[in-house]
């Protein structure tokens, strides 16, 4: 196959509209439900919080990703501030948290189809079942075959796929709104015995955190965009609050339109009708709208389907970003001649597989890509300091405000909703890192490590205190998120908050001096070298 090179073809639309398409996704299907039953009305504030948090994040990458105009930024901005084992080592959690997201599309494709195909589902536990599972990787395996398109073409498909997308779920809140409007049900109680512990955990557990972080989506396009400096700042920010605004009026919606006597029994934890595994369709038919039904049966094919497919277009740009830095072989920067990066997406699809295997359920991956997600960008707060350090003067096309104040704020939050997914999927995350970084000393042991190589990884020691810490607090956490219950969660998030200051000094102080922060910098920006032929 002929290469080529990453074309330009990226206006602010299409940015944007990429960021939406990612944000109405299998999250908003399924995320409502299963938010009502773990925290009833409260699950309205486990939206806020979650956008709060997601604002928090994006106004970093505002600032960050114009500094980085290219494709797989956050591959690139991880080198700058402690060198390159750190950047080796925090593109394996961006490929550990991008390669996962889109089996979770594919699954929520697959999860909604099992209302109307027998086989797919187990009824009883709502995990796929053998066939469901191949059904998934067959679907994975059609959006990797469509991502072979031009860039240009995939962000038409996506823009005409994505107002469909708008306007369903603005549709579904005006329908049930108007079909069955009870403001009684927010007085409901939760059916759990500490409904402000289970708003918390809903964040990360039942999807709404997930449903929220599409303004990666355009960072990772970047080096496509033909003016990065001035579309990356609107799209990030937009891209949060069309979803902060769509999310937290379809909860409300959901909530109150409930029939009352669906929760006369045992509340919003027991609630169930017919086609839960499709939660928004079985309501559509219970309060008498059974037209909106069809649509919704109809979009369930088309949101997850379109989001997983932005997530197969993107997670090939952080292998190319690696291969582009030498961090993987450099065989991923391969590119067709239609600028696509095809060894990428092949990958993307072979490995995306092996996630279908340990979390046969939507909600269980989730969890999993909820963690593995926001760890990958806790990088920014660490960066943004950094560079407001050692480049005081690099153009910033956005200029985030009190940063001193704002990037700790985000730290902090970020590592809430790893804390929040439970101990299982933080483990599993962790384990995961811990066997590549391991796997990675040992080889610079066998190999023998250079002054250069000894060097970074005196910058980067502070990540063995920060994981180790999040692992013993997620360890000490309540029985009901996995841990052993010396601490309550609000015990455990007082430990974060000191957790998380602590690492951002440690990681502050073990930074590059100020003068190669600012050269690796300027290398990291250059001009993207020509592809691997």
């Amino acid at each position: 196959m002929k290469t080529g090179r990453l074309r330009k073809d990226a206006g602010v639309l299409g940015l944007l509209l990429a960021g939406v398409t990612t944000l109405i996704g299998s999250g908003w299907l399924f995320a409502p439900m299963s938010a009502a039953r773990d925290a009833g009305p409260l699950s309205i504030l486990s939206w806020v919080i979650a956008s709060g948090v997601i604002a928090l994040i994006s106004l970093i990458y505002a600032e960050l990703g114009p500094m980085f105009p290219k494709s797989g930024g956050l591959v690139h901005m991880s080198l700058v501030s402690h060198g390159r084992l750190l950047g080796r080592v925090w593109s394996w959690i961006l490929f550990l948290a991008y390669i996962s997201i889109a089996p979770v599309e594919a699954m929520a494709v697959v999860t909604y189809a099992g209302s109307y195909i027998h086989g797919l589902v187990d009824p009883q536990t709502l995990l796929l079942t053998g066939a469901g599972t191949w059904a998934a990787v067959g679907v994975l395996a059609a959006l990797a075959a469509l991502n072979f398109m031009v860039l240009r073409l995939v962000l038409l498909f996506n823009s005409i796929a994505t107002w469909v997308k708008i306007l369903t779920p603005v549709g579904t809140i005006a329908v049930l709104l108007a079909f069955s409007h009870h403001p009684s049900n927010l007085a409901v109680h939760t059916g759990v015995e500490h409904g402000w512990v289970a708003m918390l955990t809903t964040v990360s557990t039942a999807g709404v955190f997930f449903s929220l972080f599409g303004f990666s989506q355009p960072i990772a396009l970047a080096g496509e965009a033909k003016d990065p400096g001035r579309a990356l700042p609107i799209v990030v920010l937009g891209t949060t609050a069309i979803g902060a605004a769509i999310f937290i009026l379809l909860q409300y919606a959901f909530v109150t339109a409930v029939p009352p006597e669906l929760l006369a029994g045992s509340g919003w934890h027991g609630l169930s009708f017919g086609g839960v595994a499709g939660p928004f369709a079985g309501l559509a038919v219970v309060i008498g709208a059974s037209f909106w039904a069809t649509v919704l049966y109809a979009d369930a094919i088309i949101s997850p389907a379109m989001c997983g497919y932005m997530w197969v277009t993107t997670t090939p740009r952080i292998l190319y970003a690696m291969g582009e830095e030498g961090l993987w072989p450099r065989f991923f920067t391969r590119v067709s001649s239609h600028g696509v990066p095809w060894v990428g997406v092949l990958a993307t699809f072979l490995i995306g597989t092996l996630f279908l295997l340990p979390f046969p359920s939507w909600q269980k991956l989730v969890a999993y890509a909820s963690s593995a997600t926001v760890l990958s960008y806790g990088i920014g707060p660490v960066v943004l300091l950094a560079m407001r350090r050692a480049a005081p003067g690099s153009p910033r096309p956005f200029r985030l405000p009190a940063a001193a104040l704002m990037a700790p704020l985000a730290f902090i939050a970020s590592n809430f909703v790893m804390f929040w997914a439970g101990c299982a999927a933080l483990s599993f995350l962790l384990a995961l890192i811990a066997a590549t970084f391991t796997g990675y000393a040992l080889y610079c042991l066998l190999r023998g490590a250079g002054p250069t190589e000894l060097a970074e990884w005196r910058h980067s020691a502070w990540l063995l205190p920060y994981f180790a810490g999040m692992w013993l607090i997620c360890y000490l956490s309540p029985v009901s998120m996995g841990g052993i219950g010396y601490l309550d969660i609000f015990e455990g998030m007082a430990a974060i908050i000191l957790l998380s200051l602590l690492t951002l000094h440690l990681a502050l102080k073990s930074t590059l001096p100020p003068a190669a922060v600012a050269e690796s910098y300027r290398a990291v920006t250059r001009s993207t070298p020509g592809p691997e032929a």
